[in-house]
């Protein structure tokens, strides 16, 4: 006898459908699973004969061929026991086959029966929607979870026993409610918690209304980890499309999901973490911080202290907001599209440029650290930002710095300002361009030759001018936005001879140089 229920495994964070087939044939009595199971996915038949004997449920004596389709996909995870287990029951005649078509059944089994949760039921029931199915049959601890996903009927069950009374007509099981995320003012560390540090202030408002990646740069003391971890708090609140994918990424990455309140998550990995661990990666592919982090903020502590391959793996994804593990059997492709903040010091003591400490880092030893952020990774920040050591009396001070509130409501009329002229998907250099007035095109271009920007720093700082203007509530770019715009990039490596071009810690200098071009442009 044939029967077939629908499941599923989840490949990075997407859920690929499996369809699983029991066929009872003559022979001597066995257990056989095909269709490339994984390890755990292989012992799901230990686990599923004592579940189902425990259950008050037994096979018969007969062969059993179980055939996970399709065939050239790798099955993995627990997650397949219950459909297991149905199909096999179904084959018995002992389950009927009531809806089985239309029904997704997802669930670990215990040696006792008993129903438990599994890692990814949010990709699971949103592919299972789109693929037409209409139920599904979740564990009861994730039932909050699968509320998350509305438009499909989710009952959820504590035992294979309750499964199969619900199938055969002779129980109910509790519905989940199919409201979708609700989305939550989580409270973030206050902007008024800083004290001083004006220009990196604004930078962090920048960054947020514009999504720019952010580099901090300042020793020891000044504030940089304080700062980032205010940034989300200046994001606006996600909206339903992004709440589903921020929990949809955390349901297949095996974090709690528990139906509360979504908020932009931060995700700040130790500088010992792998390129797999940033990138994501692994066998079977999981998701990396920077996907962990997708719509929200993902800070990078002490830059130069991460492995070479893994910055040089992650400033790709910092551009395309995606990212693509390639293996020999697989393409995964997880969206990333995370803020960026990373911060790093002047120099290996922090001090280099300090107006009152002294710096003791030979020449050597600065230029290898310096070495460690690679120009392609640098020029991939939008914004640069260098702090000073903050002064003892402005920490004693007791006046009121600007709340966070007052500056998200802020970035949010600028971001409304952009959606309302939104530029093209990925807009060219010369597009950039063109949509600045001619004085301000004219200054760009020369500040851009005389310090020696990329290409693409040259369109990140248009980026960054236009945002400034909208920040202000106008749609183009004056001088003096382009002009601020440019201050942020002088931490770039200039091509004068140098491997790496000038220390972050010269930008006076830069701008300097900026405020002379500025005034010949004028």
């Amino acid at each position: 006898m044939l029967a077939r229920t629908q499941a599923g495994c989840v490949v990075g964070v997407s859920a690929r459908a499996v369809s699983v087939e029991v066929h009872l044939g003559k022979g001597l009595p066995g257990f056989e699973i095909v269709g490339l199971p994984e390890t755990a996915v292989r012992e799901s038949r230990v686990r599923v004969r004592a579940a189902l004997h425990n259950s008050g449920f037994e096979l018969p004596p007969r062969r059993v061929l179980l055939n996970l389709a399709p065939a050239d996909l790798r099955k993995r995870g627990a997650g397949l026991d219950l459909a297991i287990a149905v199909a096999l029951l179904t084959a018995c005649g002992t389950c009927a086959p009531n809806r089985l078509e239309e029904t997704l059944l997802f669930g670990e089994l215990s040696l006792s029966g008993e129903l438990r949760s599994a890692r990814g039921l949010l990709p699971q029931l949103r592919a299972a929607r789109a693929r037409g199915l209409t139920h599904a049959i979740v564990p009861r601890d994730q039932l909050d979870e699968a509320a998350l996903v509305p438009a499909i009927e989710v009952r959820a069950a504590a035992d294979l026993g309750s499964v199969v009374a619900y199938l055969n007509g002779h129980r109910e099981l509790a519905q989940a409610s199919g409201d979708g995320p609700m989305i939550g003012a989580r409270g973030y560390p206050d902007l008024a918690d800083v004290q001083g540090q004006p220009l990196a202030k604004r930078a962090l408002e920048i960054a947020a209304a514009g999504g720019h990646h952010l580099l901090l740069v300042g020793p020891p003391g000044a504030g940089k980890t304080m700062l980032a971890r205010r940034l989300p708090g200046l994001l606006p609140r996600p909206t339903t499309d992004e709440a589903v994918e921020i929990v949809t990424v955390a349901s297949a990455a095996g974090l709690r999901v528990d139906g509360g309140p979504v908020h932009r998550p931060f995700r700040a990995p130790h500088h010992t973490a792998s390129a797999a661990a940033l990138v994501g990666g692994g066998d079977p592919v999981r998701p990396g911080e920077v996907t962990l982090a997708h719509r929200g903020v993902l800070f990078l502590d002490e830059l130069p202290e991460f492995s070479r391959p893994a910055i040089e793996a992650f400033r790709t994804v910092m551009e395309s907001r995606e990212a693509v593990v390639s293996r020999v059997r697989e393409r995964v492709r997880m969206p990333a599209a995370a803020l960026v903040v990373a911060a790093m010091n002047p120099c290996p003591c922090g001090y280099a440029g300090h107006p009152s400490r002294l710096c003791r880092c030979p020449p050597s030893r600065v230029d290898r650290y310096r070495a460690r952020v690679s120009g392609p990774m640098l020029d991939r920040f939008d914004v640069h930002v260098s702090l000073p050591p903050v002064q003892i009396a402005e920490l004693s001070a007791e006046r009121r710095e600007e709340p966070s509130a007052v500056a998200r409501q802020r970035v949010e009329a600028a971001r409304a300002h952009l959606a309302a002229d939104p530029p093209e998907t990925e807009p060219s250099l010369r597009a950039l361009l063109a949509r600045l007035p001619p004085d301000s095109r004219a200054l760009i271009t020369r500040a851009a030759d005389v310090m020696r920007l990329s290409a693409r720093g040259l369109a990140r700082a248009c980026r960054v001018g236009l945002t400034i203007a909208a920040l202000e509530g106008e749609s183009t770019a004056r001088p003096d936005h382009v002009a601020e715009a440019l201050s942020y990039r002088v931490f770039d490596r200039a091509d004068d001879g140098a491997a790496e071009g000038p220390p972050p810690w010269r930008a006076a200098s830069a701008q300097r140089d900026l405020r002379e071009t500025e005034g010949g442009a004028e």
